[in-house]
């Protein structure tokens, strides 16, 4: 069977689906992998690397038509979108990538006309067999060590504490909002940078996790939070009279802030404002606030998506795919995840891909099968309909 990878055509991209380490697993494996030139330039990864790992590198995208599995970072694009991706496909084709399922309807319906089999990375089930696969996790962990580095590069004074002859520089003082993978990994580096580090977020489990970092845990409303978090691990969108609550009580936090870094995101949902306007005004002069649910409208009001403003006094980053800020990385471990997905649908006998539709992690991951969307989150949406 035959792998390919595409190069990322969506505007800022700079990660790749594969990587010269996996590329010789899936031969391993028993496929013949094609790589389209150029796809893992902005990674830092040459052509040459590839096809020193048993890859062969195609001149253009029309020499990957023929594959029937296609591994890719960023969904397809759609007619709708200027270039259509998935008209190359063929019929019965398996995508495997972030395919934002919840939010982009469009794409789903592409390949359910185009009778791709296609599996939503972003919706892999978060248990323990499948942390080897999540790339929320992957990705998201190398967002919050960016966001922190981004926060060091645009505030004007130093994070540790500096005992000099001139005098002592008070140590940077940073609120993290949300403590999921990306929050922990902002608390841990910026604790690694000497700042002086708090953080909160709606579930209480993770007070222990923040506080074996070396932050310290802001609580909100001890008792909502104990409903705050779903089955799966993933935060609940909490009920008005929280979000008033927390305003209160981080407000205080947010004054003596100098670094703000906000992380919350739902699933489908558009991000919950966790920051106002109001609030930013209250901030000290020259603090920043780092945005990592820009791409999803944003915690803050005043984030702007793919901007840096400065908004009464306070620098607002809004930066999206934050994890394609850090390509080589990123784009390794997202190949990783890729590859163990595969490996664990591949038939090591005959070294063909042999899908198992009862195991939770293909039901919880397939949207289209068979010209249909079987995503059980999706099969009333417009996309079904056709």
């Amino acid at each position: 069977m035959k792998i390919a990878i595409p190069k990322e055509r969506r505007a800022g991209e700079l990660r790749v689906a594969a990587s010269p380490e996996t590329v010789k697993k899936l031969i391993g494996l028993g496929y013949s992998v094609v790589i389209e030139a150029g796809a893992g330039e902005g990674s830092s990864f040459p052509d040459a690397q590839f096809a020193e790992a048993g890859a062969t590198v195609a001149a253009d995208a029309a020499a990957l038509s023929d594959a029937d599995i296609i591994l890719k970072v960023r969904r397809p694009l759609t007619a709708e979108e200027g270039t259509d991706e998935t008209a190359s496909y063929k019929e019965g084709a398996v995508l495997f990538c972030q395919l934002d399922a919840l939010t982009q309807p469009g794409v789903v319906k592409a390949l359910e006309a185009r009778k791709v089999t296609s599996f939503a990375m972003e919706l892999m089930p978060r248990i323990t067999r499948a942390q080897s696969m999540d790339i929320l996790s992957s990705q998201n962990n190398l967002a919050g060590y960016r966001a922190v580095i981004d926060g060091a590069a645009e505030f004007g004074r130093a994070f540790p504490m500096m005992m000099t002859a001139a005098g002592t520089v008070a140590p940077a003082r940073v609120l993290v909002f949300g403590a999921g993978v990306a929050g922990l990994q902002a608390v841990a580096t910026a604790k690694r940078l000497g700042a002086v580090v708090h953080a909160t977020d709606v579930r209480p489990a993770t007070k222990e996790q923040v506080e074996s970092l070396g932050g310290k845990f802001v609580v909100v409303d001890e008792a909502m939070e104990k409903e705050a978090e779903t089955a799966g691990g993933y935060a609940k969108e909490m009920p008005p009279e929280y979000f008033v609550k927390q305003k209160q009580v981080v407000g205080e936090f947010l004054k003596k802030a100098d670094i703000a870094i906000t992380t919350a995101l739902i699933p489908g949902r558009k991000a919950p404002t966790l920051i106002t306007e109001e609030q930013v005004k209250t901030m000290k002069p020259g603090s920043v606030i780092i945005d990592l649910a820009a791409e999803q409208g944003g915690n803050c009001e005043c984030t702007v998506p793919g901007e840096v403003v400065i908004r009464h006094g306070v620098k607002v980053v809004g930066h999206t795919n934050v994890a394609s800020r850090l390509p080589g990385d990123s784009s390794a471990l997202f190949s990783r995840n890729l590859f163990n997905f595969v490996q664990l649908l591949t038939d090591k006998g005959d070294k063909t891909l042999k899908i198992n539709w009862d195991d939770d992690l293909v039901k919880g991951t397939c949207v289209t099968r068979d010209g249909a969307v079987v995503h059980p989150a999706l099969a009333a949406t417009p996309a079904a309909a056709g």
